[in-house]
């Protein structure tokens, strides 16, 4: 699991870390930065997909020109802060079947503005430093404070795997292709050492793993192909996942005890016609009274609870999940059951939550673990950077939270006037 995001001239962040949990809240005001955030775990995620840099910046298209990833917003000079020499992003990893630290480890990665093709990836178990040409340096043992060799006007590519006591530099060359993140080719080069693969194989899968749920309510209305169950990032397959989850009669009554306590409907079953003419399926919700709501005439509050729970839900959900402004549409009398559903499902299994929020009421309900992970976002009044501090770190945090109320310090502007006062 990701326990740290660090961004460094990215965007509006000079050099900013974000402390990441099993659920991770980030509150602050319009324009402060909180998307810039998820944009960077969407960068993560587009190495980790394997796009190269123009794909992760400037969008992948398939056949008939149908968009499979949409670009990161924003010009490649406003992604990187203007006149810097290289943007990065430290993300580090713990290992979920090991004890703590045992597999605690940095990657960085670096873009630099004089080569697109430049990636960083550290930690003490692996480096890989930005490169330019086609071929690259490896050594075992790199001096300490020596990560990036250049020779003329080429920067090579160093993997690095432990600290070692021992100075002494041996290595040999590997070909990268320099459109590509190096560490997407390790896993698979011929050359390269086997526990180098495997480690680099894990930072893959940690970074693709990670879904990005924006629901749109006319795409969950929509009846979707069968077999399709995996859910769209905008809610897309919503009837066909619901069918698969509801194949289960413990999982089915499950969905329907937070239906009901999520929504004010009186819930008794889901159903799936089937569409005569085109064969897919469709959603409707039967409630108790006989009556048949279809997605059609279903509320957006209540598609997007649907589309959260599908996703929560799911024993096959892993990885990160990124839900931005989670408070939208929901009425605060129910925003408490699905803090509740998303503290308790991020402790039984492995999964992560991310959230921004503008919701004072949210940041009264959650628990001391996720007041833990709780960060605020804000600019620094002299300038446009942004700052993310740890709300547990400022002062009396704790026990202004007690006798206060986070809400009512978030309501007041209490959080950035405490993170101005801490910068000063």
């Amino acid at each position: 699991m990701i326990t740290n995001l660090r961004l460094a001239n990215f965007k509006n962040f000079a050099d900013e870390s974000l402390v990441v949990g099993p659920f991770t809240v980030i509150v602050g005001a319009n324009a402060s930065g909180k998307s810039n955030i998820r944009d960077a775990f969407r960068f993560l995620h587009g190495i980790g997909r394997g796009y190269t840099l123009a794909e992760i910046l400037g969008g992948r298209y398939g056949a008939g020109g149908q968009a499979e990833w949409n670009g990161i917003r924003g010009a490649a000079d406003e992604i990187m802060r203007f006149e810097q020499p290289a943007m990065g992003m430290q993300v580090r990893l713990r290992s979920a079947d090991e004890p703590w630290p045992t597999h605690d480890f940095w990657y960085r990665l670096w873009m630099a503005s004089t080569n697109e093709a430049g990636f960083v990836v550290t930690g003490e178990a692996l480096t890989v430093m930005g490169f330019r040409n086609a071929q690259a340096t490896y050594t075992s043992h790199p001096a300490e404070g020596d990560p990036v060799r250049a020779q003329g006007d080429e920067t090579h590519l160093l993997l690095r795997m432990e600290k070692a006591r021992n100075q002494r530099k041996f290595g040999h060359r590997l070909a990268v292709r320099p459109a590509q993140p190096a560490i997407t080719q390790l896993g698979e080069h011929k050359r390269a050492l086997r526990r180098h693969k495997e480690e680099a194989s894990k930072v893959v899968k940690v970074l693709g793993d990670m879904r990005f749920l924006e629901p749109a309510p006319d795409r969950m209305r929509q009846p979707a192909f069968p077999g399709q169950t995996v859910l769209g990032d905008s809610g897309d397959n919503l009837p066909t996942v619901l069918r698969k989850l509801c194949e289960d009669p413990a999982r089915r009554e499950t969905l329907l005890e937070w239906t009901r306590e999520l929504t004010p409907m009186d819930v008794a079953d889901f159903d799936f016609p089937i569409d005569p003419t085109t064969g897919w399926v469709q959603l409707a919700i039967k409630e108790r009274d006989g009556r048949t709501v279809s997605a059609y005439s279903a509320s957006d509050g209540t598609l997007r609870f649907l589309a959260m729970l599908a996703t929560l839900l799911d024993d096959d959900t892993s990885g990160l999940h990124f839900f931005e402004e989670i408070d939208n549409g929901i009425h605060p009398s129910r925003l408490r059951l699905l803090v509740d559903l998303i503290e308790s499902r991020t402790k039984e299994k492995d999964i992560q939550v991310v959230t921004t929020t503008h919701s004072p009421e949210l940041l009264a309900m959650v628990n001391d673990s996720t007041f833990g992970n709780t960060s605020v976002v804000c600019r620094r009044p002299d300038r446009g950077d942004a700052v993310i501090r740890r709300i547990a770190d400022l002062p009396n945090a704790e026990e202004l939270r007690r006798t206060q109320g986070l809400n009512r310090l978030h309501m007041s502007g209490w959080l950035e006037d405490a993170v101005y006062f801490e910068e000063e």
